[in-house]
C-alpha cells in the first residue's frame, strides 16, 4: 500500500472507543488514512487501567503518534476527545500536525468549574445514556455496566481535573464542529477555540445533539475532507521544543 498523503487521527469521547470511526474511511479519499485512538481500559486494551489525568494520557498518545508523523497528521476529537486531540497537537513536534478538528466540547479555558462531588456510578451511566451515545438497555445490563464503568470513571475524573490556566496557542488551522441541539456545548463555547490558534479558525454546525456525528457522519466527514484538501503541504520536521509550531505557509 502506498504511503498516504495524510493521516486523520480520531479521538473518541469519554467512555468511548475507536469503533465510532470504523466507517469513516468510506467517506474519505483513498490517500487519507484513518487512525483511531483506543484509550487504556476499553476494547482491545480492556485489561489496562484507565488513565484519569490529561498529562500522562496526552504524553502517551503523542509518543505513539510521533512514529506515524512521516506524513502530516490531522487530529479530530469528539467531546473529551477534542481536549485530548488539542493537548496532543501541542505536544507533537514541529509541523507534524496540519489541522486540528474539535467537536462538541468547550475550549479548555471556557470549561465550567467541576462539580463539588463526583457523580455516582448510576449518575454517570444515566448521563451517558441521556446524551444518546449508548443504548440505555445495554447500560442497564449488569455485565455491561461492569465493563463500561472503569473507563468512564477514569475519563470523568480526567475531565474534572483538567483546567489549564494558560492553554497553549497552536499555529495550525482549527475547525470546530457542533450539533445544533447539543446540551453540553453551544456556539460561544465552540467559538472560544479561536483563541487558541493563530493558524485560522472555522466552524460547522450540523443537525443533531451531542452525538450528531452518528446520524450526520457523511456530512461531517465530507466537510472535513473538503477542508483537509485545501491545506497547504506541511512536512513533519522534528524540533527541539515539543510545543513549537511553524506558521502555515
Amino acid at each position: 500500500m502506498p504511503r498516504p498523503r495524510l493521516r486523520l487521527v480520531c479521538f473518541p469521547h469519554a467512555g468511548g472507543g475507536p469503533h465510532l470511526f470504523r466507517t469513516w474511511p468510506s467517506h474519505l479519499p483513498e490517500d487519507v488514512e484513518v487512525l483511531a485512538v483506543c484509550y487504556p481500559g476499553r476494547q482491545d486494551r480492556l485489561s489496562e487501567p484507565g488513565i484519569d489525568r490529561m498529562e500522562p494520557l496526552a504524553d502517551l498518545i503523542s509518543r505513539a503518534l510521533s512514529e506515524r508523523a512521516d506524513v502530516p497528521l490531522a487530529l479530530f476529537g469528539h467531546s473529551m476527545g477534542a481536549l485530548v486531540a488539542y493537548e496532543v497537537a501541542v505536544r507533537l513536534p514541529g509541523d507534524a500536525v496540519s489541522a486540528l478538528l474539535v467537536s462538541a466540547h468547550p475550549a479548555p479555558h471556557r470549561m465550567p468549574p467541576p462539580s463539588a462531588e463526583p457523580p455516582t456510578d448510576d449518575e454517570l451511566l444515566h448521563a451517558m445514556a441521556g446524551l444518546g451515545g449508548t443504548d440505555p438497555a445495554l447500560l442497564a445490563h449488569e455485565g455491561m455496566r461492569d465493563l463500561v464503568l472503569p473507563a468512564l470513571r477514569a475519563d470523568h475524573e480526567l475531565l474534572r481535573a483538567y483546567r489549564p490556566r494558560n492553554p497553549a496557542v497552536v499555529d495550525i488551522p482549527v475547525t470546530g464542529y457542533l450539533g445544533e441541539d447539543d446540551p453540553l456545548a453551544g456556539p460561544p463555547d465552540l467559538a472560544a477555540w479561536a483563541d487558541l490558534t493563530t493558524g485560522g479558525f472555522g466552524t460547522c454546525v450540523l443537525p443533531g445533539g451531542h452525538f450528531y456525528l452518528v446520524p450526520a457522519e457523511r456530512e461531517l466527514v465530507t466537510d472535513m475532507s473538503a477542508r483537509l484538501a485545501q491545506l497547504p503541504p506541511r512536512l513533519a520536521r522534528p524540533r527541539s521544543d515539543p510545543r513549537e509550531t511553524s506558521p502555515c505557509p
